[in-house]
């Protein structure tokens, strides 16, 4: 499952909205100003949705960089088995993804 259909279960939107949000975020436009000059483009969200929508995707973006970087040392000690890989690659909360980690720090 991609981040951005994580984040439209999350919010309770369609995936296409939340690339439309994530666009118009990455071209640097404002919360507030998607909300009410951008609906054409994300299919009348209002702020709130906007907002979470911002969030979770800030929130997964986080986790995959950290995924990687646990990914990247656990292989560097040569303790990286295809079974912890998976549970990694395929876990979407931080505590867990911490506590994945921690018999390897």
């Amino acid at each position: 499952m991609t981040i951005i259909e994580r984040t439209a279960g999350d919010v309770g939107v369609n995936p296409l909205q939340v690339s439309a949000v994530e666009k118009l975020l990455a071209d640097g436009c404002t919360v507030p100003f998607i909300a009410r000059y951008r609906k054409e483009a994300h299919g009348n969200l209002d702020e709130v949705q906007i907002g979470k929508i911002q969030d979770r995707l800030g929130y997964y973006k986080e986790l995959e960089e950290r995924k990687q970087t646990i990914l990247k040392s656990i292989d560097e000690q040569g303790k990286l088995t295809d079974e912890l890989r998976e549970k990694i690659e395929t876990c979407f909360v931080k505590s867990r993804l911490e506590d994945l980690y921690q018999p390897y720090k």
